[in-house]
Protein backbone atom coordinates (compact mmCIF):
# COMPACT_ATOMS: atom_id res chain seq x y z
CA UNK A 1 0.00 0.00 0.00
CA UNK A 2 2.55 2.36 0.73
CA UNK A 3 4.38 1.72 -2.53
CA UNK A 4 1.47 3.12 -4.09
CA UNK A 5 0.54 5.99 -1.53
CA UNK A 6 4.36 7.51 -1.06
CA UNK A 7 5.42 8.41 -4.63
CA UNK A 8 2.36 10.32 -5.20
CA UNK A 9 2.07 11.64 -1.93
CA UNK A 10 -1.15 10.42 -0.73
CA UNK A 11 -1.61 11.00 3.10
CA UNK A 12 -4.27 8.62 4.16
CA UNK A 13 -5.89 5.49 2.87
CA UNK A 14 -8.95 3.83 4.83
CA UNK A 15 -10.26 0.88 4.09
CA UNK A 16 -14.24 0.90 6.13
CA UNK A 17 -16.36 -2.42 6.74
CA UNK A 18 -19.58 -2.24 8.89
CA UNK A 19 -21.12 -5.65 9.80
CA UNK A 20 -24.50 -4.53 10.64
CA UNK A 21 -24.98 -3.06 7.02
CA UNK A 22 -22.61 -4.95 4.81
CA UNK A 23 -21.01 -1.23 4.11
CA UNK A 24 -17.28 -1.83 2.43
CA UNK A 25 -15.90 1.40 1.13
CA UNK A 26 -12.71 3.48 1.06
CA UNK A 27 -11.26 6.36 1.95
CA UNK A 28 -8.30 8.91 -0.04
CA UNK A 29 -6.95 11.73 1.26
CA UNK A 30 -4.73 12.47 -0.65
CA UNK A 31 -3.54 16.04 -0.25
CA UNK A 32 -4.50 18.68 2.18
CA UNK A 33 -2.27 21.68 1.25
CA UNK A 34 -4.79 23.95 0.41
CA UNK A 35 -7.56 22.57 2.68
CA UNK A 36 -9.87 19.53 3.59
CA UNK A 37 -10.33 17.06 1.33
CA UNK A 38 -13.55 17.67 -0.98
CA UNK A 39 -14.15 14.88 -3.23
CA UNK A 40 -17.51 12.31 -4.08
CA UNK A 41 -18.29 9.68 -3.15
CA UNK A 42 -19.00 7.21 -5.77
CA UNK A 43 -21.21 3.84 -5.37
CA UNK A 44 -20.43 1.26 -7.76
CA UNK A 45 -20.41 -2.68 -7.99
CA UNK A 46 -16.62 -2.63 -8.66
CA UNK A 47 -15.68 -6.61 -9.86
CA UNK A 48 -12.58 -6.34 -7.21
CA UNK A 49 -11.50 -4.54 -4.31
CA UNK A 50 -7.97 -3.58 -6.19
CA UNK A 51 -10.26 -2.07 -8.75
CA UNK A 52 -12.13 -0.19 -6.52
CA UNK A 53 -8.83 1.03 -4.37
CA UNK A 54 -6.96 1.84 -7.74
CA UNK A 55 -10.31 4.22 -9.25
CA UNK A 56 -10.40 5.97 -5.47
CA UNK A 57 -6.66 6.56 -5.68
CA UNK A 58 -6.94 8.30 -9.01
CA UNK A 59 -9.80 10.38 -8.37
CA UNK A 60 -8.54 11.40 -5.22
CA UNK A 61 -5.07 12.97 -6.39
CA UNK A 62 -7.64 14.17 -9.54
CA UNK A 63 -9.08 16.26 -6.82
CA UNK A 64 -6.19 17.92 -5.64
CA UNK A 65 -5.03 18.81 -8.62
CA UNK A 66 -8.71 20.04 -9.84
CA UNK A 67 -9.13 22.15 -6.18
CA UNK A 68 -5.13 23.52 -7.51
CA UNK A 69 -6.37 24.39 -11.22
CA UNK A 70 -9.72 26.03 -10.12
CA UNK A 71 -7.32 28.62 -7.34
CA UNK A 72 -9.67 27.09 -4.25
CA UNK A 73 -8.51 26.13 -0.92
CA UNK A 74 -9.75 22.56 -0.52
CA UNK A 75 -8.34 19.70 -0.70
CA UNK A 76 -8.57 16.26 -2.82
CA UNK A 77 -9.83 13.89 -1.94
CA UNK A 78 -12.87 10.70 -2.18
CA UNK A 79 -14.61 7.63 -1.05
CA UNK A 80 -15.80 4.76 -2.98
CA UNK A 81 -18.46 2.37 -1.75
CA UNK A 82 -18.80 -1.20 -3.26
CA UNK A 83 -21.54 -1.34 -3.79
CA UNK A 84 -24.88 -1.74 -6.61
CA UNK A 85 -26.62 1.79 -5.73
CA UNK A 86 -29.86 0.15 -7.11
CA UNK A 87 -30.10 -2.37 -5.28
CA UNK A 88 -27.94 -2.46 -1.65
CA UNK A 89 -27.99 1.45 -1.09
CA UNK A 90 -29.28 1.65 1.93
CA UNK A 91 -30.10 4.84 4.47
CA UNK A 92 -27.93 2.79 7.31
CA UNK A 93 -25.42 2.11 4.64
CA UNK A 94 -25.42 5.87 3.82
CA UNK A 95 -25.19 6.80 7.43
CA UNK A 96 -22.21 3.82 8.37
CA UNK A 97 -20.22 5.34 5.84
CA UNK A 98 -20.86 8.84 6.76
CA UNK A 99 -19.41 8.14 10.22
CA UNK A 100 -16.60 6.53 8.97
CA UNK A 101 -15.99 9.81 7.35
CA UNK A 102 -16.22 11.62 10.14
CA UNK A 103 -13.99 9.96 12.18
CA UNK A 104 -11.44 11.84 10.21
CA UNK A 105 -11.97 14.93 12.25
CA UNK A 106 -13.01 16.94 9.56
CA UNK A 107 -10.40 16.04 6.94
CA UNK A 108 -12.64 14.79 4.21
CA UNK A 109 -15.89 16.31 3.17
CA UNK A 110 -18.18 14.34 0.82
CA UNK A 111 -20.26 15.26 -1.69
CA UNK A 112 -22.45 13.16 -4.61
CA UNK A 113 -20.73 11.78 -7.30
CA UNK A 114 -21.99 8.65 -9.26
CA UNK A 115 -23.94 6.26 -7.58
CA UNK A 116 -25.17 8.99 -5.27
CA UNK A 117 -27.76 11.61 -5.05
CA UNK A 118 -27.92 15.07 -3.61
CA UNK A 119 -30.54 13.59 -0.92
CA UNK A 120 -27.98 10.73 -0.47
CA UNK A 121 -25.13 13.87 0.64
CA UNK A 122 -28.74 14.73 2.80
CA UNK A 123 -28.61 11.34 5.06
CA UNK A 124 -24.50 11.78 5.24
CA UNK A 125 -25.16 15.38 7.10
CA UNK A 126 -26.52 13.05 9.89
CA UNK A 127 -23.78 11.97 10.31
CA UNK A 128 -20.67 14.03 9.19
CA UNK A 129 -20.56 17.48 10.57
CA UNK A 130 -19.32 19.28 7.04
CA UNK A 131 -21.49 17.96 3.53
CA UNK A 132 -20.62 19.51 -0.12
CA UNK A 133 -23.73 20.86 -1.85
CA UNK A 134 -26.63 19.27 0.27
CA UNK A 135 -28.63 22.11 -1.11
CA UNK A 136 -28.55 23.15 -4.24
CA UNK A 137 -27.17 20.85 -6.76
CA UNK A 138 -23.61 22.13 -8.23
CA UNK A 139 -24.27 20.15 -11.54
CA UNK A 140 -25.12 23.28 -13.89
CA UNK A 141 -22.29 24.91 -11.96
CA UNK A 142 -19.70 22.31 -13.14
CA UNK A 143 -21.60 22.36 -16.84
CA UNK A 144 -20.98 26.49 -16.95
CA UNK A 145 -16.97 25.20 -16.42
CA UNK A 146 -17.12 23.13 -19.05
CA UNK A 147 -18.89 25.04 -21.28
CA UNK A 148 -15.64 27.33 -20.92
CA UNK A 149 -13.02 24.79 -21.02
CA UNK A 150 -14.69 23.80 -24.24
CA UNK A 151 -14.92 27.00 -25.70
CA UNK A 152 -10.95 28.01 -24.79
CA UNK A 153 -10.42 24.27 -27.08
CA UNK A 154 -12.38 25.75 -30.06
CA UNK A 155 -10.32 28.95 -29.41
CA UNK A 156 -7.29 26.99 -29.70
CA UNK A 157 -8.46 24.36 -32.78
CA UNK A 158 -10.50 26.64 -34.83
CA UNK A 159 -9.50 30.67 -33.65
CA UNK A 160 -12.91 31.58 -32.27
CA UNK A 161 -15.05 31.94 -29.40
CA UNK A 162 -18.45 31.42 -30.40
CA UNK A 163 -20.07 28.13 -30.51
CA UNK A 164 -22.35 28.89 -33.39
CA UNK A 165 -22.51 25.87 -35.74
CA UNK A 166 -20.25 23.77 -33.44
CA UNK A 167 -20.59 20.22 -33.55
CA UNK A 168 -20.25 18.58 -30.04
CA UNK A 169 -20.79 14.80 -29.20
CA UNK A 170 -21.79 14.52 -25.37
CA UNK A 171 -20.90 11.42 -23.44
CA UNK A 172 -23.13 10.77 -20.34
CA UNK A 173 -27.08 12.47 -20.28
CA UNK A 174 -26.30 12.38 -16.48
CA UNK A 175 -26.91 15.80 -14.42
CA UNK A 176 -23.63 17.46 -15.89
CA UNK A 177 -24.15 16.43 -19.45
CA UNK A 178 -27.61 17.10 -19.81
CA UNK A 179 -27.16 20.92 -18.37
CA UNK A 180 -23.65 21.01 -20.89
CA UNK A 181 -26.55 19.67 -23.39
CA UNK A 182 -28.79 22.27 -22.62
CA UNK A 183 -25.91 25.50 -22.28
CA UNK A 184 -24.44 24.55 -25.90
CA UNK A 185 -27.46 24.27 -27.51
CA UNK A 186 -28.02 27.94 -26.32
CA UNK A 187 -25.23 28.95 -27.82
CA UNK A 188 -26.37 27.80 -31.55
CA UNK A 189 -23.60 24.23 -30.93
CA UNK A 190 -25.27 20.76 -32.94
CA UNK A 191 -25.34 17.98 -30.23
CA UNK A 192 -25.39 14.75 -30.03
CA UNK A 193 -25.78 12.60 -27.24
CA UNK A 194 -25.64 9.52 -26.04
CA UNK A 195 -25.99 7.47 -22.59
CA UNK A 196 -25.92 3.73 -21.44
CA UNK A 197 -28.99 4.38 -20.38
CA UNK A 198 -31.23 5.05 -23.75
CA UNK A 199 -34.06 6.88 -21.83
CA UNK A 200 -31.53 9.57 -20.17
CA UNK A 201 -30.04 10.38 -23.25
CA UNK A 202 -34.09 10.56 -24.93
CA UNK A 203 -35.31 13.19 -22.17
CA UNK A 204 -32.53 15.56 -22.22
CA UNK A 205 -32.53 15.20 -26.30
CA UNK A 206 -36.09 16.28 -26.56
CA UNK A 207 -35.75 18.59 -23.63
CA UNK A 208 -32.85 20.57 -24.99
CA UNK A 209 -33.30 19.79 -28.89
CA UNK A 210 -29.88 17.55 -29.73
CA UNK A 211 -29.55 14.47 -31.81
CA UNK A 212 -29.29 11.01 -29.94
CA UNK A 213 -26.81 8.03 -30.98
CA UNK A 214 -25.95 4.52 -29.40
CA UNK A 215 -23.38 4.82 -26.64
CA UNK A 216 -20.93 3.07 -28.29
CA UNK A 217 -21.09 4.81 -31.74
CA UNK A 218 -19.93 8.40 -30.08
CA UNK A 219 -16.66 7.55 -30.90
CA UNK A 220 -17.42 7.81 -34.63
CA UNK A 221 -18.82 10.63 -34.85
CA UNK A 222 -17.28 13.28 -37.38
CA UNK A 223 -18.06 16.24 -34.60
CA UNK A 224 -15.94 19.66 -33.70
CA UNK A 225 -15.71 18.33 -30.46
CA UNK A 226 -16.19 15.45 -27.89
CA UNK A 227 -17.49 16.18 -24.72
CA UNK A 228 -16.87 12.68 -22.02
CA UNK A 229 -19.16 13.63 -18.94
CA UNK A 230 -19.24 10.42 -17.75
CA UNK A 231 -16.97 7.94 -16.64
CA UNK A 232 -13.11 8.05 -17.08
CA UNK A 233 -10.52 5.87 -19.06
CA UNK A 234 -12.33 7.21 -22.05
CA UNK A 235 -9.45 8.03 -24.21
CA UNK A 236 -7.41 4.92 -24.56
CA UNK A 237 -6.11 2.51 -27.03
CA UNK A 238 -9.39 1.35 -28.54
CA UNK A 239 -11.37 4.37 -28.58
CA UNK A 240 -8.48 7.19 -29.73
CA UNK A 241 -8.11 5.80 -33.00
CA UNK A 242 -11.26 6.33 -33.67
CA UNK A 243 -11.96 9.83 -32.66
CA UNK A 244 -13.01 12.12 -35.42
CA UNK A 245 -12.31 15.55 -33.38
CA UNK A 246 -10.72 18.54 -33.01
CA UNK A 247 -11.20 18.75 -29.08
CA UNK A 248 -11.39 16.89 -26.30
CA UNK A 249 -13.05 18.57 -23.35
CA UNK A 250 -15.28 16.98 -20.39
CA UNK A 251 -16.60 16.82 -17.04
CA UNK A 252 -15.42 13.49 -16.41
CA UNK A 253 -12.87 12.75 -14.36
CA UNK A 254 -9.69 10.77 -15.45
CA UNK A 255 -10.59 11.19 -19.18
CA UNK A 256 -7.04 9.62 -20.24
CA UNK A 257 -5.98 6.01 -19.42
CA UNK A 258 -3.28 6.56 -19.45
CA UNK A 259 -0.63 9.82 -19.45
CA UNK A 260 0.53 8.75 -23.18
CA UNK A 261 -3.14 9.24 -24.56
CA UNK A 262 -2.25 13.13 -24.76
CA UNK A 263 0.67 12.63 -26.45
CA UNK A 264 -0.84 10.98 -28.61
CA UNK A 265 -4.08 13.04 -28.94
CA UNK A 266 -1.87 16.21 -29.86
CA UNK A 267 0.07 13.90 -32.28
CA UNK A 268 -3.22 13.35 -34.12
CA UNK A 269 -3.88 17.30 -34.27
CA UNK A 270 -6.42 16.48 -31.20
CA UNK A 271 -6.89 19.76 -28.60
CA UNK A 272 -7.07 18.28 -24.98
CA UNK A 273 -8.17 19.76 -22.46
CA UNK A 274 -7.49 18.98 -19.15
CA UNK A 275 -10.22 17.33 -17.11
CA UNK A 276 -9.27 18.73 -13.77
CA UNK A 277 -9.84 22.67 -15.48
CA UNK A 278 -12.56 21.38 -17.25
CA UNK A 279 -15.00 20.29 -14.74
CA UNK A 280 -13.76 22.72 -11.40
CA UNK A 281 -16.74 24.74 -11.95
CA UNK A 282 -18.75 22.75 -8.96
CA UNK A 283 -15.79 23.65 -6.72
CA UNK A 284 -15.28 26.75 -7.10
CA UNK A 285 -19.06 27.10 -6.59
CA UNK A 286 -18.76 24.90 -3.06
CA UNK A 287 -16.46 27.26 -2.31
CA UNK A 288 -18.29 30.50 -3.11
CA UNK A 289 -21.31 28.62 -1.18
CA UNK A 290 -18.39 28.76 1.62
CA UNK A 291 -17.74 32.44 1.48
CA UNK A 292 -21.00 33.47 0.91
CA UNK A 293 -20.61 35.25 -2.37
CA UNK A 294 -23.37 36.18 -4.62
CA UNK A 295 -24.50 34.20 -7.99
CA UNK A 296 -23.36 36.24 -9.74
CA UNK A 297 -19.78 36.30 -8.52
CA UNK A 298 -19.82 32.52 -8.70
CA UNK A 299 -20.37 32.99 -12.54
CA UNK A 300 -17.68 35.62 -12.97
CA UNK A 301 -15.59 33.28 -11.24
CA UNK A 302 -16.34 30.55 -12.94
CA UNK A 303 -16.19 31.50 -16.36
CA UNK A 304 -12.62 32.70 -15.90
CA UNK A 305 -11.62 28.71 -16.51
CA UNK A 306 -11.60 29.78 -20.65
CA UNK A 307 -8.10 31.99 -19.50
CA UNK A 308 -7.01 29.35 -17.08
CA UNK A 309 -7.48 27.28 -19.87
CA UNK A 310 -5.24 29.48 -22.25
CA UNK A 311 -2.80 29.69 -19.94
CA UNK A 312 -2.32 25.73 -19.83
CA UNK A 313 -2.04 25.82 -23.42
CA UNK A 314 0.85 28.65 -23.26
CA UNK A 315 2.29 26.49 -20.75
CA UNK A 316 2.44 23.80 -23.15
CA UNK A 317 3.91 25.86 -26.18
CA UNK A 318 6.47 27.51 -23.11
CA UNK A 319 8.22 24.03 -22.64
CA UNK A 320 7.24 21.70 -25.36
CA UNK A 321 5.14 19.75 -23.55
CA UNK A 322 1.12 17.99 -23.61
CA UNK A 323 -1.57 20.15 -22.44
CA UNK A 324 -1.66 17.05 -19.68
CA UNK A 325 1.64 18.01 -18.28
CA UNK A 326 1.34 21.91 -18.61
CA UNK A 327 -1.82 21.68 -16.33
CA UNK A 328 0.00 19.64 -13.82
CA UNK A 329 3.41 21.80 -13.85
CA UNK A 330 0.75 24.53 -13.02
CA UNK A 331 -1.63 23.01 -10.18
CA UNK A 332 1.48 21.65 -8.71
CA UNK A 333 3.02 24.70 -8.89
CA UNK A 334 0.61 26.08 -6.94
CA UNK A 335 0.60 23.63 -4.50
CA UNK A 336 4.24 23.85 -3.70
CA UNK A 337 3.65 27.81 -3.18
CA UNK A 338 0.93 27.60 -0.51
CA UNK A 339 3.06 24.72 1.52
CA UNK A 340 3.58 25.12 5.38
CA UNK A 341 1.70 28.54 5.10
CA UNK A 342 0.13 28.13 8.26
CA UNK A 343 -3.74 27.98 9.41
CA UNK A 344 -6.03 27.53 6.62
CA UNK A 345 -8.74 30.71 6.55
CA UNK A 346 -11.82 31.89 4.73
CA UNK A 347 -12.55 35.57 5.28
CA UNK A 348 -9.20 35.96 7.48
CA UNK A 349 -10.60 33.19 10.66
CA UNK A 350 -8.32 29.95 10.79
CA UNK A 351 -10.58 26.79 9.62
CA UNK A 352 -9.26 24.02 11.68
CA UNK A 353 -10.16 20.32 10.63
CA UNK A 354 -11.38 19.78 13.81
CA UNK A 355 -15.56 18.56 13.49
CA UNK A 356 -18.23 21.07 14.04
CA UNK A 357 -17.34 23.44 11.26
CA UNK A 358 -20.44 24.80 8.65
CA UNK A 359 -21.85 22.63 6.15
CA UNK A 360 -20.92 24.13 2.47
Amino acid sequence: MFESMVPEGYEQVVFCHDRYTGLRSIIVIHDTTLGPALGGVRMVPYSSDDEALVDCLRLARAMTLKAAAAGVHLGGGKSVVIADPRTDKTEAMLRAHGRFIQSLGGRRIPKNKIGTEQADMDVLAFEVARVSCNGEDPSPNTALGVLEALRAGVTRAFERTDLAGIKVAVQGAGHVGAALAGFLVAEGAKVTICDVDPTKAELVARDVGADIVEAPAIYDLDVDVFAPCALGAVVNDDTLPRLKCGVVAGAANNVLQEPRHASELTQRGIVYVPDYYANGGGLIFVEEELLGHSRAQRERRIRQIYRNVLSVFDEADRYGITTDQAGERLALARLRALQNVGPRQVNGTPQPYAAGGPTI
